[in-house]
């Protein structure tokens, strides 16, 4: 039964009890969950994950030079105030 909001509405008597199939039931069923997931999966072509790797080595790059060039001058800053 659900209420006005969509959520579900248990009993006072039911409660969630653990499922009892063996070790090798429940790892079998996890298996084929995830090769379901799997198939549900919409994989970028060649031409896409190539253009998404180097979208992310640019960035990482430019963010590296980036930081890098804040510790050259906090380090010229820091000698300059104290040494």
């Amino acid at each position: 039964m659900t209420d006005t909001d969509g959520t579900l509405e248990r009993s006072s008597g039911s409660q969630a009890r653990p499922n009892k199939k063996n070790i090798f039931a429940r790892l079998a069923l996890f298996i084929r969950q995830v090769v379901a997931e799997l198939r549900k999966v919409i994989w970028p072509t060649r031409k896409e994950l190539i253009a998404y790797t180097a979208v992310v080595l640019v960035f990482v790059l430019i963010m590296a030079g980036f930081i890098a060039g804040l510790d050259f001058i906090f380090t010229k800053g820091v000698l300059f105030v104290f040494g």
